[in-house]
């Protein structure tokens, strides 16, 4: 990034993308921002909002722009797609997003010099692994929001039901962004104490079947938002904003994004969440957490979920 300077552009200015541009204006996250829309008026619209009231926090760059303006970009996050109705899965958005998506990647190959591709248009999982093929970027270069949300709505769950605050609990979701996730239980701690002893020694009750109502409250907690206000965009534009500081700031941050599996848990040619280190290249390290062998079966499972969704994409 070089004199402290950081240019970072946003695909799509629909409310995820709007959303996450205000985030990370609120957050001061880079000192250029671009949103590239194909509704020109849509994406100078919000620019120019966000830009009237970045004098009261500080100074940065927005605007909006073509596709040449993904030049120097240190991120270049996609936002755009069509967006889940309510009912309908993230799996179900596949081919329609595909077909998108493979305009964007073509748009933005035509101008690339450098810098990490975030997805974040939904089915993350099965665009990160596409995008992936389609620009043929090197490994870890291009990474997917993937169970980041997940993650952080399991622990606060956890946090609900322990009454301890919740950065102080540590688990993860791996696998799919979606209906397959799994909620590694056995890596889950508290104080380092693993999650089921912590409750047992201190009266909570923490069943296999609360255990699966967790679950099923995580995976459906952005439907539950779509069925309620139509659409879901300020937890995942937060989510985007603290991505997008972690890879400008190159600081090595562990988070459950989406990354092309190269063999890890016996998994390969498909992306799916498992922790990684991130920074200014993108996924530097996929770590594999100790797991039961339960958990290595669903993990597995899920990417059989989404290879199945990936052949009829590419068939």
């Amino acid at each position: 990034m070089g004199k402290g300077k950081s240019k970072v552009a946003i695909i799509g200015a629909g409310f995820v993308g709007s959303a996450s541009a205000y985030a990370i204006a609120l957050r001061q996250v880079c000192t250029e921002l671009v949103l590239i829309d194909v509704a020109e008026d849509k994406a100078r619209g919000e620019a120019d909002d966000i830009k009237h009231g970045l004098p009261f926090i500080g100074q940065m760059k927005v605007y909006s722009g073509g596709y040449e303006c993904v030049k120097d970009c240190d991120v270049i996050v996609v936002t755009a797609g069509a967006n889940r109705k309510p009912g309908e899965t993230r799996l179900d958005l596949a081919k329609k997003n595909a077909f998108i998506g493979k305009s964007i990647a073509d748009s933005i190959m035509q101008h690339y010099n450098g810098g990490v591709i975030l997805v974040v248009a939904n089915p993350v999982d099965i665009l990160t692994y596409l995008f992936a093929k389609w620009t043929g970027l090197p490994a870890g270069r291009v990474l997917g929001s993937g169970t980041s949300l997940d993650t952080i709505r399991l622990r606060s769950a956890l946090a609900d039901r322990t009454g301890i605050d919740i950065s102080n609990i540590h688990g993860y979701i791996i696998g799919e962004h979606g209906d397959s996730q799994v909620p590694a239980w056995s890596n889950t701690h508290i104080a380092g104490m693993q999650i089921d002893d912590y409750c047992e020694k201190n009266n909570i009750e923490l069943t296999e079947e609360i255990k699966e109502e967790i679950r099923q409250g995580v995976v459906t907690g952005g439907a539950k938002i779509i069925k309620r206000k139509g659409a879901t965009y300020y937890g995942v534009a937060v989510c985007v904003a603290t991505l997008v500081e972690s890879l400008l700031r190159d600081s090595d941050t562990i988070r459950t994004v989406s990354t092309v599996m190269m063999g890890e848990f016996g998994v390969s040619d498909v992306a799916l969440s498992l922790p990684a280190v991130i920074g200014s290249t993108g996924v530097k390290k996929v770590m594999q957490p100790t797991l039961t062998e339960e958990e290595i079966e669903r993990f597995r499972a899920s990417a059989e979920a989404c290879k199945a969704v990936l052949a009829d994409c590419q068939g």
